[in-house]
């Protein structure tokens, strides 16, 4: 076996060869997640199970619902009194129709350097980027300085209930000592500019707060006047909610991005001053303004509407699906302002719910990422950013786990990361893989 030091940290050549395969694995087994319960991970929580007991450890498999199967295991480190890390990914994958696709989406191909399919991105590489870890840390000895709890989890791209919901409510043990975790969604290359290289590290999440509203009304026949129209009073209450301004409210980690953003441009800011004007700085950040743009404010999106059973009967009732979304601290305000845009004929509750997260960008740990990440691309500009949406990190935070977001990525200028996120034709670049594993293993020793 080669052994492979300096640059590649304590990994070998095995390693950047189980990274690709281990990746190409996963997206072959089918974990598409169709909401509703309609997924089973169990194929893919085997593989991940049997590596990691290939690698010395004693995975554990749990499940809330018959093969919805969530992995956990524990890497033993050398300081017992250190704090235990957690290093969590999700098994399941957003659905894919194959006729949309170049290549098939659970094919796992290896084609001109870049492995294709469903999960490329979200999240089956940094799945396997942790095996990859963690069995070339087995096979040469080595140890980290705290324990670090492995996760692999169920159902986060829907409701989380079978996954990390489940696991921090019904087996909170087994993250004993964990303060911190790390996951996906960061670390990732995002070209701004010729020469020019953000990796955003994720160092918060707005809030999850979708919506269920009801209209009540009264049944009658579609020929007739009707002043009390469920249809009509739920469809007013959409399109307020649809288009209403919400206000601008900066969050520590969102200015702590547009200030190193800023200075990035040569500017100096400060977004918590006085008069500080928003617009005029974010005109002169160019494409590294899609950072921040869709977390300056609470949103709410309808998505969809459902009423009446017969186009000539009024129904006396209709309902209607928002996705709302909150920033850290913008809970009150979203419900006050909910309660005004749908109005006295428009019930509405929470369909699901969970927290919004801010971790700090001034400590340690975030600093050890950043260094992770540079220490390999001497070119990059790492900055904190806020994620649009969420991730199992809400449900750990239960336990008083604090997240980023940092599943590292070097990709190439025009390889669009958002767009192949839940996207068409999702793939990965081999040698992003290898970057990926590279930084993961220098962090995790480091932290």
């Amino acid at each position: 076996m080669r052994w492979v030091d300096g640059e590649n940290g304590t990994l070998d050549a095995v390693a950047f060869e189980e990274v690709v395969a281990f990746t190409s694995d996963l997206i072959r087994i089918d974990t598409g997640n169709r909401g509703g319960g309609d997924c089973r991970e169990r194929p893919a929580a085997e593989y991940v199970a049997e590596r990691l007991a290939g690698a010395g450890l004693e995975p554990a498999l749990l499940e809330r619902t018959p093969g919805r199967t969530n992995v956990v295991a524990r890497v033993e480190g050398s300081d017992p009194t250190a704090p235990a890390l957690l290093v969590h990914g999700h098994l399941d994958v957003v659905p894919a129709e194959a006729a949309d696709w170049s290549v098939h989406p659970f094919s796992g191909e290896v084609r001109d350097g870049v492995v294709w399919g469903r999960g490329a991105v979200d999240m089956k590489n940094m799945d396997a980027m942790v095996l990859a870890v963690v069995r070339a840390w087995a096979r040469h000895g080595v140890r980290p300085r705290r324990d670090i709890v492995i996760a692999y989890t169920a159902d986060e791209e829907d409701s989380a209930v079978d996954g990390s919901g489940f696991l921090a409510d019904q087996h909170p043990h087994l993250f004993e000592g964990c303060t911190e975790g790390i996951s996906e969604s960061g670390a990732f290359t995002l070209h701004t500019g010729p020469g020019r290289s953000l990796y955003p590290i994720a160092a918060g999440e707005r809030g999850t707060a979708w919506l269920k509203l009801t209209a009540h009304g009264t049944t009658g026949h579609g020929s007739k006047p009707n002043k009390a129209n469920a249809v009509s009073r739920l469809a007013a209450a959409v399109a307020r909610i649809g288009e209403h301004e919400w206000p601008v409210r900066l969050t520590d980690t969102v200015a702590a991005c547009i200030a190193e953003l800023a200075a990035l441009q040569g500017l100096s800011v400060d977004p918590r001053a006085p008069g500080f004007d928003l617009d005029a700085v974010l005109g002169k950040l160019g494409p590294a303004g899609a950072l921040v743009e869709a977390t300056l404010r609470n949103s709410a999106n309808p998505t969809m509407l459902e009423a009446g059973y017969k186009l000539n009967v009024v129904p006396g009732r209709a309902t209607a699906y928002v996705d709302g979304r909150t920033l850290p601290g913008g809970e009150a305000e979203f419900a006050a302002t909910l309660d005004a845009l749908t109005g006295p004929h428009v019930d509405w509750e929470f369909h699901h719910r969970e927290v919004a997260l801010e971790a700090p960008v001034d400590g340690r740990t975030y600093g050890i990422l950043r260094e992770a990440v540079e220490h390999f691309d001497p070119d990059a500009h790492v900055v904190p950013f806020c994620m649009a949406g969420g991730t199992d990190a809400k449900q750990f935070s239960r336990l008083g786990i604090t997240g980023y977001g940092f599943s590292p990525l070097k990709l190439p200028p025009g390889f669009d990361y958002w767009a192949l996120f839940h996207g068409v034709d999702e793939r990965v670049p081999v040698d992003a893989l290898h970057f990926g594993v590279r930084v993961l293993d220098r962090a995790l020793r480091t932290l």
